[in-house]
């Protein structure tokens, strides 16, 4: 009797190619394509049925691998009870659908741990920035009252006693504990300039509506935040600004196959650099100095609705590209930036983007129960209710963002890795927390649930307002 055959759990039929929504192992690690012909295509669709000889020849090597029999096929966890777990990290099936694992029980992240450790930002790292001869400011950073964003005033105005600007963009979701450590950070801080801006409600509701039907959440930092504040950094002649990211949120993009190796080292390329500013002297613009060919690319694409280069290449950030669509719901706020981008780029007063290594100022390890130490002393610093609480901290929608984008990859709906869960597995690999700690914001902190989150309806709130 001829045995039935299935496709195999999380490989799904698009068009004329199957598709894998996990992360896959060793040399198929981004191998989540397979391109069919038309008669395998015919094939899978009619599938679950039983095949004869000449239509398993077809498959050819789809058999055994994305064409399976029943008693082969796998299934996806349900909760974190059944799931599957790597032997060296967090990571597991559950929380990251799909999650492959080699012969000995690794999954790819530890796998590939040596291979990525020199992955450490997508805008060029800086070690010391010097004092600006121009500005009232030496840099800028923006500035949630988050954990990553104070430990880097902190770092950048009480260690390195640089003058600096801190950028907040005011959400209507900002956690308690954040507004107190923002205005704690006040009087802490004697040579920091603090600057928040807000936007009308309307307009607000307007970008948070549309994002809402593209994400299924209305998160939009920190690229509404590039949006507002972006003129004020090139009027304030701003010569250098951060974002606040520790490692593993850089890490997650390549993971997430957003950001490919070669972009972790764009400023190094000699060759590439060398031909951009050739372009910029023939068309009688200044040369970019580092971190501000990151600068204009990242404000760039803001203002287009159209794919970028890096879509073209195969490389797809659906955070950016719905944040982008829903910004384009009032066309108002795309103006003055555009305004500034043209009158930067012609002069060459861009605010280089840049990047500081939270591990490589920290003496090898961003630890956080060190760190909290001295953001609670020196920052005034006040921790979430949850003292737990490690990733996200500064917003009362994190964890809806995280079910979102949690929900849409495990019903397949998404091609999008939940970042959160990239984010817990590579900083658990050699960490100094404790597995229960883990486990316990894995269950109870961050969107891990196939079940709606109470929290899910402060974003339904507030886009139903009409004040």
């Amino acid at each position: 009797m001829s045995k039935m055959y299935f496709l195999q759990n999380r490989w799904k039929l698009e068009n004329n190619k199957l598709y894998y929504y996990g992360l896959r192992c060793g040399d198929n690690l981004f191998k989540n394509t397979v391109k069919l012909s038309k008669k395998q295509k015919i094939i899978i669709s009619s599938l679950p049925s039983k095949l004869s000889s000449d239509e398993i020849k077809a498959l050819d090597k789809l058999i055994n691998v994305q064409v399976v029999t029943e008693n082969e096929l796998k299934h996806t966890p349900k909760s974190l009870s059944e799931a599957h777990f790597c032997k060296t990290c967090c990571a597991n099936d559950f929380i990251i659908p799909g999650l492959e694992f080699d012969e000995n029980g690794i999954c790819p992240m530890c796998k590939n741990a040596k291979d990525v450790k020199n992955l450490k930002s997508v805008v060029p790292l800086v070690e010391d920035i010097p004092h600006a001869k121009n500005s009232r400011f030496d840099a800028a950073l923006f500035y949630t009252g988050g954990k990553d964003s104070t430990f880097l005033l902190y770092y950048l105005a009480k260690v390195k006693k640089l003058r600096i600007l801190a950028l907040t963009w005011e959400i209507p979701y900002i956690s308690e504990s954040a507004k107190k450590s923002i205005e704690n950070a006040k009087k802490r801080f004697s040579n920091v300039e603090f600057i928040t801006r807000s936007m009308s409600s309307n307009d607000l509701r307007k970008i948070y509506r549309k994002l809402y039907e593209l994400s299924g959440n209305t998160c939009a930092c920190p690229s509404l935040a590039y949006v507002l504040f972006y003129p004020e950094l090139v009027a304030n002649h701003i010569p250098y600004f951060f974002a606040g990211n520790e490692p593993v949120q850089m890490l997650g993009l390549y993971y997430n196959h957003m950001s490919p190796k070669f972009v972790y080292n764009l400023n190094e390329n000699m060759t590439l650099s060398f031909l951009i500013n050739a372009g910029r002297v023939l068309t009688l613009r200044p040369p970019l100095k580092k971190g501000q060919l990151q600068t204009l690319l990242s404000m760039r694409q803001l203002t287009k609705k159209k794919s970028t280069v890096m879509d073209f290449f195969g490389y797809h950030n659906p955070l950016v590209s719905n944040i982008v669509t829903a910004i384009h719901e009032v066309p108002k706020l795309i103006s003055p930036l555009k305004k500034s981008l043209r009158a930067s780029s012609k002069t060459g007063n861009i605010p280089a983007f840049v990047h500081l290594d939270f591990n490589d100022i920290c003496g090898g390890k961003y630890d956080w129960t060190k760190v909290k130490s001295i953001l609670v002393d020196e920052c005034g610093w006040v921790p979430p209710d949850d003292s737990k609480k490690a990733l996200h901290t500064s917003c009362k929608i994190e964890r809806c963002k995280d079910h979102s984008q949690f929900l849409k990859f495990y019903n397949c709906e998404s091609k999008m890795i939940p970042f959160s869960a990239l984010e817990i597995s590579l900083a658990s690999q050699n960490s100094l927390v404790s597995r229960e700690e883990i486990m316990y914001e894995m269950e109870n902190l961050l969107g891990f649930s196939l079940e709606e989150l109470p929290e899910c309806s402060l974003m339904c709130e507030f886009m139903k307002e009409d004040k």
